[in-house]
């Protein structure tokens, strides 16, 4: 029996609706799924998306009653459920916490130059000076603590919302396929291979070809 719901954008390209349809499904809720197909203004322009979320944007979960919006609040939310979601340790969860928050509110030059699609690859493109900035201070943020915790993921064998919350990075560096270092790499291949993002993009891979848009299948 469903709890309420999740509202999301596109799977093809709303990387922040990823964010909260991974944290969600770590939790085990039990929500129905609303995918409003994002139009070519993103989400703020997108109607269905500004009547249903406070903040116009997507993901926005409904819950037992509660209404969440933005990524990070929903995998507080889901943690508060959940604790396991963030590493047991003290000291590891507080690296976790920050590194997420750090993924929520920046690297703004690299989302700008490489978006989110998951069935396109531009190798080569979208390497302004601030994306490659950007991604030479995300990767010593991983490094350290692939080194620290020994991976697969951030934080060691169990997947967190430290990792749900740098998995569409990892999808569009997996579109733009720019030069990684080797642990980055592995990195990325071991968060792409998790179950719930192989769902993901099947289910990405399955919407309709009405939903595309062109600007983020053929840009510029």
């Amino acid at each position: 029996m469903s709890e309420g719901r999740l509202i999301i954008g596109t799977k093809r390209y709303s990387s922040w609706s990823l964010r909260g349809w991974l944290a969600v499904h770590m939790a085990g809720l039990q929500v129905e799924e609303v995918v409003i197909p994002l139009n070519s203004a993103g989400a703020f322009g997108t109607p269905g998306i500004a009547a249903a979320s406070p903040n116009g944007l997507v993901p926005c979960l409904e819950h037992q009653g509660a209404q969440v919006w933005e990524s990070l609040a929903i995998a507080e939310y889901c943690a508060e459920l959940k604790p396991s979601l963030w590493p047991a340790d003290r000291v590891a969860r507080a690296q976790a916490r920050s590194i997420a928050s750090e993924m929520h509110a920046g690297f703004g030059g690299l989302r700008r130059a490489m978006f989110f699609n998951a069935g396109r690859t531009f190798p080569g493109r979208g390497q302004t000076p601030e994306a490659m900035a950007d991604l030479a201070h995300l990767q010593r943020i991983w490094g350290a603590a692939l080194a620290r915790y020994r991976g697969p993921f951030l934080f060691g064998a169990a997947f967190t919302l430290a990792d749900a919350m740098f998995a569409p990075v990892c999808g569009r560096l997996r579109t733009w396929a720019p030069d990684l270092t080797p642990a980055a790499q592995g990195y990325v291949n071991a968060v792409l291979a998790h179950p719930l993002l192989l769902r993901w993009y099947a289910e990405a891979l399955a919407e309709p070809v009405e939903w595309q848009l062109d600007k983020y299948e053929n840009p510029a």
